[in-house]
């Protein structure tokens, strides 16, 4: 695929730096991946549960389908306080969507997958042992030179260099604040056999096994079970492993099994956040825009929908389909979801460590009751899990009265299809998913009473990739609750950008330029051009582009 644009730089070769590069390739960007480490070191399990919806970016680049099958599968949490089970509940399924709720496999063995996928895409240049020393840009793109001499120039540069980038963002001028909790978590991935336990997440409020803290188990693949303990500051494993503690601390959970510890190790938790995550024509993501705790599994997940934030938008920029201001919103809506992630997780932190004795009386209280008062158990904070971020508040949302978001749902699940909530997976006429079609550019959803010639008129006159497609021709319009005069319009990255009720030309025309930012008519093409006068860029494994309607 032919491309206008130089090579965008992207600083780290972890998953949220695999898949920036990956998606831009999709979006037809080179791309040059720089990691300081002389190759892929597979240590540990580390970031294990991927969330459904990022399974399916990764499936948009080839690599969700195997990810998800070789992982762990699993749908229900359980919570127990002590020796007794306080409620378990099953993640809500939206839709007909393509994966489950939920899939564990190590970070190395998902990086791994990826990595493949990268040795298969000529647009992406992968570059082991490149420190990067310095960075300087100026109005038409970032250079930056390596420990080694080598310097190098892009158009724009991701920054997904992990946590320990201080350097880096020093040089950027951001600030990296936060705190530290002052517990410690052991983790050992142990692999035994555990009948039953395979298809469930298991949370241990204060058990026999390790009193007054938590612990958590998760299944893995090849019989492993990550097991994370709760351990005071001063906590020694080195010591513990001598002692023959450990072993004793493990024979508490499974027994007397036979059992091998693949990983171990001892890591603090913290909250930190940038307080830009866009420096001019430097992008910041993952861990290196923000931390939180592990807890609900929102670190690497949110990484992964920076990557995709960030990619769609360099490339429409990029392509010349929307002005600069769009790169803007990648810090309002990442930056948003990163303070929510860290409101929810510290909640969290809160309640597994209470900061007085006040709030540890309210605790025991809480779990006392929890067994046998249903109102009790909604106050058990082990974790709310995962979830895409919901851009109601987004500038590149056009709001509905008549679809007013109704705040977080409840835990497991989704809110209501709307405008700045990712769109629910159902098949579409013609064998593909929606989310598929929908990642292939801008999409509007048509209703059967809706102007199919207004909205016609408005993809042709939308710069980028626009597809038309009739409501009746997707199994979901049920799932959305869609009128049948209704316009919905789809971003690139799935999430609902309007839902406009029998709406003009113009006023679609409005939504779509107000997601992208842009105002007026695009420069490169006029009404009654062809589609085959539409610039490249085109996502590389997208359904043919272009304003046809598909109707059942």
């Amino acid at each position: 695929m032919n491309t206008a644009m130089d090579p965008v730089l992207v600083l780290g070769a972890g998953p949220v730096g695999q898949t920036t590069a990956l998606l831009l390739a999709r979006w037809g960007v080179p791309t040059v991946v720089l990691d300081r480490r002389p190759a892929r070191d597979a240590v540990g399990s580390k970031a294990i549960c991927q969330q459904r919806d990022v399974l399916d970016i990764w499936e948009a680049v080839g690599a969700g389908r195997r990810i998800a099958d070789e992982g762990v599968t699993w749908t229900t949490a359980r919570t127990f306080y002590r020796d007794a089970e306080l409620f378990s509940y099953t993640l809500a399924d939206p839709g007909r969507p393509a994966f489950p709720p939920f899939v564990n496999i190590s970070q190395s063995r998902t990086e791994q997958i990826l990595d493949e996928r990268i040795a298969a895409e000529p647009l992406v240049d992968l570059r082991w042992g490149h420190d990067v020393t310095t960075v300087e840009q100026d109005a038409s793109g970032v250079g930056v030179r390596c420990a080694d001499g080598t310097r190098l120039r892009g158009s724009y540069l991701v920054v997904c260099a992990g946590s320990r980038c201080d350097e880096l963002r020093r040089m950027l001028g951001v600030d990296f604040g936060g705190h530290s909790f002052d517990d410690r978590f052991l983790i050992c991935d142990i692999r035994t056999d555990l009948p039953g336990w395979a298809t469930e997440r298991r949370f241990y409020f204060d058990p026999a096994w390790n009193p007054g803290r938590q612990v958590l188990i998760h299944p893995c693949p090849g019989s492993t079970f990550r097991i994370d303990w709760q351990v005071p500051a001063g906590y020694d494993l080195d010591e513990e492993t001598a002692s023959g503690a450990l072993d004793a601390r493990i024979r508490a959970i499974i027994g007397d099994r036979d059992y091998e510890i693949v990983w171990k190790s001892v890591y603090r938790f913290h909250t930190r956040l940038v307080d830009r995550m866009r420096c001019e024509r430097i992008l910041i993501a993952g861990d290196a825009a923000h931390l939180v705790s592990p807890f609900g599994a929102r670190g690497l997940n949110s990484g992964v929908a920076d990557a995709e934030n960030a990619a769609w938008k360099i490339a429409y920029v990029g392509h010349g389909w929307a002005p600069d201001a769009l790169l803007d919103t990648y810090h309002d809506e990442r930056h948003a979801a990163a303070l929510e992630n860290i409101a929810v997780t510290t909640a969290t932190m809160d309640f597994l460590v209470p900061q007085d004795e006040v709030a540890a009386a309210h605790r025991r209280g809480v779990l006392s009751r929890a067994a046998a008062e249903p109102a009790a158990r909604a106050l058990v904070d082990s974790g709310r899990l995962s979830e895409p971020f919901w851009y109601v508040d987004s500038p590149l949302t056009t709001p509905n009265p008549a679809r007013p978001f109704a705040g977080r749902p409840p835990r497991g699940s989704v809110p209501p299809a709307g405008p700045g909530v990712l769109v629910p997976d159902a098949p579409v006429a013609g064998g593909v998913r929606l989310r598929e079609i929908a990642r292939a550019g801008f999409l509007l959803l048509i209703g059967g009473r809706a102007d199919v010639a207004a909205a016609r008129q408005a993809a042709a006159t939308t710069p980028g990739p626009v597809r038309v497609v009739a409501l009746d021709g997707v199994d979901l319009a049920g799932t959305l609750g869609a009128h049948p005069d209704e316009v919905w319009i789809i971003r690139p990255d799935a999430h609902v950008a309007a839902v406009l009720g029998n709406p003009t030309h113009h006023e679609i025309r409005a939504a779509l330029a107000r997601a992208t930012q842009s105002g007026g008519e695009p420069p490169w093409r006029t009404t009654g051009e062809s589609e085959t006068s539409r610039p490249s860029g085109t996502p590389s494994t997208a359904p043919p582009t272009g304003a046809s309607t598909t109707r059942s």
